[in-house]
């Protein structure tokens, strides 16, 4: 069993699914856009894996940075929103040609106002907002009537926007944008008061998908009208996000491909991801049984070293219904080092033995005072990487 100290680079493989490469040097570059004075940046020469971009220095923060942790639901949202999108990213933008920045187009005054409900002339000024900015994606509340009824038939469709860019070097050794990817977050409840700082109440949203494809059509149109968007490729996906209470993340349902200078969307590609807990309840055990089984059969045996100890819970992440990574907490209280120590030997046996190589699995060994252990094997991993907090 192979320990090691740096538990941030046991994560970063663990999420890269291979080997890090460490061949490409660092790489000078101008910045390619004419209508700002040319400045230097820096391409790190190390790439942690195919799977990731490398993003050009000086970091350049979104223009619309931190909203996201306000307009979504809970971290798992937030974290999967974003992770997601990268995936998305890279059935249209290869890591080996395409460097990552944070979006640069949307800043926070837009992203607002696109968020917005359609307003009327009487909500703008209660709004303290001009005509020009009533720009919201989202559909008009006519502000008379039961408000139950005006919630489920204009419910918010749209959580957030999430910009992410694409840039390419030339052959003058020059970057310039080569492609934009946006997000757009869409709830699947939508929660309403009836009364400020009252009760709030809830109802489900239906036909997501067809209202996000609605939204995503008005979103080209617009970015098309932006300076030096007019012509690069774009694609927008859709994230539906869980409820409030959900232990976990809501998952991308489509995307589209927009090809350079395109107006329109075409087709709409399927996106095959989902979350799942475990253990699991009796429809996902039906779903995935192997699985399940497979990770009843490790709590069983963490319950052996600790009788009365019932508390592994696992998230599962599929795609293509095919078991990718597997995250499990097992909190527990420790009387001492060595015990510590003897259970993360014993449950690092039990990683092996119970799930197949081709599963990413990580282990968080807490207690009530903080991370006790890691363990992480990375898909086709022989040996997993270990690391016991001191």
């Amino acid at each position: 069993m192979k320990k090691i100290s740096f538990i941030g680079l046991a994560v970063l493989l663990l999420l890269s699914g291979c080997a890090p490469r460490f061949e490409k040097q660092e790489e000078v570059v101008q910045d390619a856009d004419t209508d700002k004075s040319k400045e230097t940046a820096i391409i790190p020469k190390y790439n942690i894996s195919d799977k990731f971009y490398r993003a050009i220095l000086p970091f350049e923060p979104a223009k619309a940075r931190g909203l996201v942790v306000s307009n979504l639901n809970t971290r798992y949202d937030i974290e999967e929103f974003e992770t997601g999108l990268m995936r998305v990213a890279q059935k249209q933008f290869d890591p080996d040609q395409y460097l990552f920045q944070e979006g640069q187009n949307l800043g926070k005054k837009t992203v607002n106002l696109w968020l917005n409900r359609k307003f009327t002339d009487a909500q703008l000024k209660q709004e303290n907002l001009e005509p020009e900015d009533n720009i919201g994606l989202n559909p008009l509340d006519p502000g008379k009537g039961d408000i139950d009824k005006r919630n489920e038939a204009n419910p918010i469709y749209l959580a957030h926007i999430l910009e992410h860019d694409y840039l390419v070097k030339n052959k003058d050794n020059k970057v310039a944008l080569g492609g934009v990817v946006i997000g757009l977050a869409l709830n699947s409840i939508n929660y309403y008061q009836k009364e400020e700082f009252g009760a709030t109440y809830s109802n489900e949203i239906k036909n997501i998908e067809a209202e996000g494809r609605k939204i995503a059509q008005e979103v080209l149109k617009r970015l098309r009208q932006m300076e030096g968007l007019e012509e690069v490729p774009i694609t927008i996906a859709l994230f539906k996000q869980n409820e409030k209470s959900s232990v976990v993340p809501g998952n991308f349902i489509s995307y589209t491909n927009i090809d350079q200078g395109s107006n329109q969307i075409g087709k709409w590609e399927k996106v095959n991801e989902k979350y799942y807990i475990f253990p699991a309840d009796d429809k996902t055990k039906n779903k995935f049984r192997t699985d399940s089984n497979a990770f009843d059969g490790f709590k069983q045996d963490v319950e052996k070293y600790f009788p009365n100890f019932n508390g592994v819970v696992g998230r599962a992440f599929y795609a293509e219904d095919q078991l990718q990574e597997l995250d499990i907490n097992i909190p527990i209280q420790f009387y001492g080092q060595s015990e510590a120590v003897s259970f993360t030997q014993y449950v690092t046996g039990l990683v092996m033995q119970h799930f197949p190589d081709y599963v990413s699995v990580q282990v968080s060994i807490t207690s009530v005072n903080g991370p006790e252990a890691l363990i992480v094997r990375k898909a086709d991993q022989e040996e997993p990487f270990v690391h016991i907090y001191n």
